[in-house]
């Protein structure tokens, strides 16, 4: 089987079993380079609870600077699965300057959570990652704390996952990253007739998160967020991105709700890729370079930050300003918002100013 075609895989295979499923708030450990595994007690949850990070080697030889974080939602099946070869996959494009240093987060979304708090509250995942984790992880990381700092990204159920995190929560984000994302279709039970959970496994997840309620389903889909939050979203500039394999079963229901943020007036890419099926670094790969970009613009700052003198160019007054009010400990210089005047907003700075915008 192809290298790439099994790290696919291992991020969407489902259980077959019907039978009923168990919180799963801790997983195995992932031996991975540069990752860790950590838990957290979690109130909402009322137990322990895991997650992996993975930190850059800059990390460890800059002590003082801030990293910004990409949070990775999984897709079904395995909350593990994907974390060696994403991390992997990332830890390359940085290594190859295609990314900048950064820390990637990947939360327990247990195998079939959806990423929503379940119906009747055994389940507060949505919760415990918006409320809990990320809050932990700037308390016990040296994260860039601020939406400037923040991407959301996740493939297949991580995808819809990331459009329901990321729309609900657009202030926290700075992008949201949202690819083969799936089950988008409103009517949940009635999914395609290629797709990749099994109808017996697709009744299971209709209880266990619903409790059985369409209602429920529509309320928590990307579509219905999309409505309602449209106005914070565009007032948050968050960079959106939507990219579908063309061989992909999910494709259709991405269509539509490329169609449906059309009608919004929400800013945001969508692109299919031909050839493509439900595979995850095929995807990646298939974007190409943009892919890299993607993560640059978001985290980049708007021009109106780094033309500090205001005379409409980037030029080097505005990086001396900068410097002069990071030397006087001006509250101006913390340009990365990650509490305090630190070496990290030279270096946020520096980054947003060689853009040029």
């Amino acid at each position: 089987m192809p290298r790439f075609r099994f790290f696919a895989s291992l991020v969407v295979i489902p259980f077959l079993s019907a039978a009923p499923a168990l919180a799963q708030w801790t997983t195995t450990p992932v031996t991975a380079p540069r990752v860790q595994y950590r838990t957290f007690q979690s109130a909402a949850a009322n137990t322990t609870v895991s997650f992996h990070i993975y930190t850059p080697p800059a990390y460890d030889l800059q002590p003082t600077r801030r990293f910004p974080v990409l949070y990775w939602l999984h897709g079904s099946g395995s909350a593990t699965a994907g974390i060696a070869p994403m991390s992997g996959w990332f830890s390359n494009a940085m290594a190859l300057g295609l990314l900048p240093p950064m820390i990637i987060v990947f939360p327990n979304g247990m195998p079939f959570g959806m990423y929503c708090d379940a119906a009747d509250g055994s389940t507060p995942i949505e919760t415990v990652i918006i409320n809990e984790l990320i809050p932990h992880v700037d308390a016990n990381f040296r994260t860039i704390a601020a939406p400037k700092g923040r991407i959301l990204e996740g493939f297949s159920m991580g995808g819809y996952g990331t459009g329901r995190l990321g729309i609900r929560h657009s202030a926290l984000f700075c992008g949201i990253s949202m690819l083969a994302a799936g089950p988008m279709q409103l009517d949940f039970p009635n999914a395609p007739p290629d797709a990749h959970v099994p109808p017996a496994r697709r009744d299971m997840i209709f209880e266990d998160v619903w409790n059985n309620d369409p209602a429920l389903v529509v309320a928590a889909n990307p579509t219905t967020l999309a409505t309602l939050h449209a106005p914070a979203l565009a007032s948050n500039n968050v960079l959106f991105r939507i990219a579908v394999g063309g061989d992909d079963s999910v494709l259709p229901p991405n269509i539509d709700f490329h169609n449906h943020l059309l009608t919004l007036g929400v800013a945001h890419t969508f692109n299919i890729y031909p050839g493509i099926g439900h595979e995850t670094i095929p995807l990646l790969s298939a974007i190409g370079p943009s892919n890299w970009s993607f993560y640059l613009d978001a985290l980049t700052p708007s021009c109106d930050a780094v033309d500090i003198n205001q005379s409409g160019d980037i030029t080097v007054e505005d990086l001396f300003a900068f410097l002069n009010a990071w030397f006087a400990s001006e509250p101006s210089a913390d340009f990365d918002g990650a509490d305090g005047i630190t070496p990290s907003d030279i270096f946020a700075f520096l980054n947003a100013w060689f853009a040029g915008c």
